[in-house]
């Protein structure tokens, strides 16, 4: 039996719960054509980003990324174009002191939010994004780090993905009190999830790639996203909310033309 090794690490436990099992469900609707797979994962955070960008080198097969993530601009690897989580991860909310919520629900100008600092973990490939786009950018410490940081004031918010800022508010920032999801606001900016696979293994990308066309095809990949996501758009408001829209320039050229289909 072939043995996959999947690095899951550096991202919150509610993206590596969809992303483990949206694999583990490509590698069985190909298990008759292609064998049996057995997948080993590996959820190891690594704060540096050259340990990131070295990942197929120490070992990993395939990982899900951000498509066009720098950390591996200049690495070889597999990318398959195909959006695996509906463009959900672009779909930015906020999270703030409470005392700070008027502060950002009176926002109606670009400029007003990038004048305010936001929070961003060391090697995220969002601080980047947000740079680009003329934001204020405080990029430090690691995601274990980044709400005790917002409590204490070394930066106005922090935004996280629609698909996991619920698991990591209730986990990480809650408990510490003080802080909430700003309910009116959105910072968007297309960031498709992809997997990238080891340039050594074109066969272990052609049996992914093989995998994720079947579970498109038969239904299957809505419902793992359903499973995982629920009705996220209704109960997070997102057709309601006041959008900032930002340019991804980092998008590889296959996907240039990326549009998330979450709110069709």
């Amino acid at each position: 039996m072939t043995t996959v090794n999947f690095w899951n690490g550096n991202k919150s436990s509610a993206r590596q719960g969809y992303e483990t099992e949206l694999l583990q469900a490509c590698l069985a609707a190909t298990a008759t054509d292609w064998g049996p797979a057995q997948l080993h994962i590996d959820n190891t955070d690594y704060p540096r980003a050259e340990d990131e960008g070295n990942i197929f080198s120490a070992g990993a097969d395939i990982l899900v990324t951000v498509a066009g993530n720098q950390k591996f601009k200049d690495k070889q690897k597999i990318i398959l174009p195909r959006p695996l989580a509906k463009g959900l991860l672009g779909y930015r909310l906020i999270i703030t002191r409470t005392e700070s919520l008027g502060r950002f629900q009176a926002l109606t100008e670009a400029t007003a939010l990038q004048a305010l600092a936001i929070g961003i973990p060391a090697t995220w490939a969002d601080a980047e994004i947000f740079r680009l786009n003329s934001y204020c950018v405080v990029e430090r410490g690691s995601f274990d780090d980044l709400f005790q940081l917002l409590k204490t004031g070394a930066f106005d918010y922090t935004s996280l993905g629609a698909n996991e800022i619920e698991a990591a508010f209730a986990q990480r920032a809650e408990p510490l009190g003080g802080l909430s999801i700003e309910p009116t606001a959105m910072i968007y900016y297309p960031l498709p999830l992809v997997f990238y696979v080891n340039p050594a293994k074109p066969d272990l990308a052609k049996l992914v790639e093989a995998g994720l066309t079947a579970l498109m095809a038969s239904g299957e990949h809505d419902a793992l996203f359903r499973k995982h996501h629920g009705d996220v758009v209704q109960r997070l408001g997102l057709r309601e909310r006041k959008v900032f829209t930002l340019c991804n320039p980092f998008l590889p050229p296959e996907m240039a033309d990326f549009t998330p289909t979450l709110l069709d």
